[in-house]
């Protein structure tokens, strides 16, 4: 099957008129029901949105690949889209899109259909491809290009189908080649994209590669046990879950997808120069001394699946129990003169006894999950549940979440040997009874005591603190989160907040949301003031900075910390800390986790005083941006 049977004159936009990325989808998706390729509308621009939440399919190179596999798709279909003067699709190098693939694939589509969707992924690798579509004058010359390109691509593959014996001899580490796994969780489109990316930059540095592509349609050109034994190293680019365990002992580099379209370069560089911690299997990579921690793996991984699980538990309840505050901060309570019903309500729902009552349970059943997998859940939320009711609170929950998770990893290996007419009985018997029965033991007896002792205490020495301490706190606090703009300090600070939440302290989370929220807000300022120290191109993402400061998107400001890091974090980290001192030091509390300016009407203190410590931390670093950085070359 061709491409040109899929992507048909009645569902191209040559002129888009679409000028957001909400409108593009909206556009791209009325094409396609237009020309009668979908059943459900709706249920097809949900199941797009549902993958762009996921991560952004604007890849960058002004390409957007919005896709989408379901049943809401009556025939498999390919929309395209083109804007002169480009669109901002949340893209992965913060440029605006031209180009719009939007992929219809139905639930039940056959391996030729798929096949030839991902195909079309490899194309867009063209630079000079995609100069020939921006330039085609009409749907005729689009159809025609593609059709050119895709014989091009169906020449070169036939003879990749050829076992590579020979050994290139820049491969110089190692006596085998370099592997690479591709994923994404349609597979369709950044799977092949990667696949295509680090192949191509293989070939021109002259480095022998095979790539695994796990995709829609099965995986394609599976690595084999004697490659993998042979190998100089394991690149694994995947946003979804690969079969790891085959690569124990052996050196491993896991990233995120879309790093293996923006990064081949550096990721092919390391795999030669043998920079990889080695896998150890069972979900832990032991590092090599020297080595940093590659991105999703151990503690913080485990952690950051029970933080992320939590959270709509924490901001949606928290933002109920903050507007039951609005009638009045005793309103929830029958016995007070202010009493309103709504306001118990409000409380009921978001507090101890609703969605804040199941946050501990659920942070410590992911954790463990995690772990474990499947098996974990129930013993990792048991655990959570007694750290929740037993006084264990936050701290407790990340115990038990742990706990729980590694005594049942214990139980796997302890009933490994087990005949195997119990096999069935481990996952629905074994596992659930011995798993809570030692969690909660161990909860009840060892840990909950003197965690409880622990946040007590942590609650007086809060309490206790005079004026001064609590700014240092906030600027402590602060600062962190501008550090690594959403990476594992940042989090750390985050974390703490919604443990101080937890326990009743809103002081701290304030502060955090304040230091959060400045980066990207310093960025834009420092966009609009300074406009000579910045591009073209700096300058329209600056203006997309203002929003997403404001909705407390702290990572919106990390195209211009990776751009310039010597000037921007430093100046971001001391406009951060201004912002967190200053929020303490105004007595400002927040008991909603998240929202940006859409919760500073339930902040506990004065809000235009919240909002003024945002915007004083936020002028410090776009002065100190605007000093600091040179003038841009434009």
């Amino acid at each position: 099957m061709r491409i040109t049977e899929l992507l048909q004159r009645n569902t191209m936009i040559l002129n888009l008129k679409s000028s957001s990325k909400a409108d593009v989808i909206d556009e791209l998706v009325g094409k396609l029901d237009e020309a009668g390729k979908l059943n459900d509308r709706e249920g097809y621009k949900k199941a797009i949105l549902a993958r762009e939440e996921q991560s952004t399919t604007g890849i960058g190179e002004g390409i957007a690949i919005p896709h989408a596999k379901t049943a809401s798709v009556k025939t498999p279909a390919i929309a395209f889209g083109r804007s002169e003067d480009g669109i901002d699709y949340e893209a992965l190098d913060a440029q605006n899109s031209h180009l719009f693939f939007m992929i219809a694939a139905s639930e039940g589509a056959n391996n030729a259909h798929l096949e030839t969707l991902s195909r079309l992924s490899s194309l867009l690798m063209d630079d000079g491809f995609r100069k020939k579509l921006m330039n085609a004058a009409g749907e005729e010359e689009v159809l025609n290009l593609i059709d050119e390109k895709e014989k091009e691509v169906l020449a070169e593959e036939e003879p990749e189908e050829q076992p590579q014996v020979e050994e290139s001899p820049s491969t110089e580490v190692g006596t085998g080649k370099v592997l690479a796994v591709t994923a994404c969780p349609t597979g369709i489109a950044h799977t092949y994209m990667a696949a295509d990316s680090l192949k191509a930059k293989a070939k021109e540095k002259n480095i022998e590669i095979k790539v695994e592509t796990n995709g829609s349609s099965g995986a394609k050109n599976q690595l084999t046990k004697a490659e993998i034994e042979n190998a100089v190293a394991i690149i694994v680019a995947a946003d979804t879950k690969v079969e790891m365990e085959r690569f124990k002992g052996k050196k491993v580099i896991q990233v995120p997808v879309a790093e293996g379209i923006r990064n081949p370069d550096m990721l092919l560089d390391r795999a030669v120069n043998g920079d990889a911690p080695v896998y150890e299997g069972s979900g832990k990579a032991a590092e090599d001394e020297g080595e940093s921690k590659e991105k999703r793996s151990g503690f913080y991984k485990h952690l950051m699946n029970g933080v992320s699980n939590m959270l709509p538990f924490v901001v949606g309840g928290g933002i109920l129990i903050a507007i039951s505050f609005m009638f009045g901060i005793q309103a929830a309570d029958p016995n007070h003169e202010t009493y309103n019903p709504i306001a118990e309500a409000l409380s009921t729902i978001g507090g101890g006894t609703g969605a804040f009552g199941l946050m501990i349970p659920v942070l410590a059943a992911f954790i463990a999950m995690s772990i474990a997998d499947r098996p974990g859940f129930a013993a990792g939320m048991v655990g959570g549940f007694l750290a929740a009711t037993g006084g264990g609170g936050f701290l407790g929950g990340l115990i038990a979440g742990f706990l729980g998770g590694y005594i049942v990893l214990l139980l796997k290996k302890l009933f490994a040997n087990l005949p195997n007419w119990l096999e069935g009985l481990k996952p629905v018997l074994l596992y659930p009874v011995f798993g809570i029965l030692l969690t909660g033991l161990i909860m009840l007896f060892v840990v909950n005591e003197p965690v409880s002792f622990i946040n007590e205490q942590l609650q007086e020495w809060l309490g206790g603190m005079g004026t001064t301490n609590l700014v240092l706190l906030g600027i402590l606090l602060g600062g962190m989160m501008a550090v690594d703009l959403g990476g594992p300090i940042n989090k750390a600070a985050f974390t703490f907040g919604i443990a101080m939440i937890d326990a009743g302290n809103f002081g701290p989370h304030a502060a955090i949301m304040a230091g959060g929220m400045a980066p990207p807000l310093e960025l834009a300022l420092a966009t609009t003031f300074f406009k000579n120290k910045f591009t073209a191109q700096e300058r329209k993402a600056g203006f997309t900075c203002y929003f997403m400061g404001a909705s407390f998107i702290t990572e919106g400001a990390i195209p211009f910390a990776a751009a310039d890091p010597g000037r921007v974090i430093p100046s971001a980290i001391v406009g951060s800390a201004v912002a967190g001192g200053l929020a303490m030091a105004f007595g400002i509390g927040l008991p909603a986790p998240h929202g940006g300016i859409f919760v500073f009407p339930v902040v506990q203190g004065n809000p235009l005083l919240y909002i003024l410590a945002v915007l004083i931390g936020s002028a410090v670093t776009a002065v100190m941006v605007g000093l600091l950085k040179k003038p841009a070359q434009q």
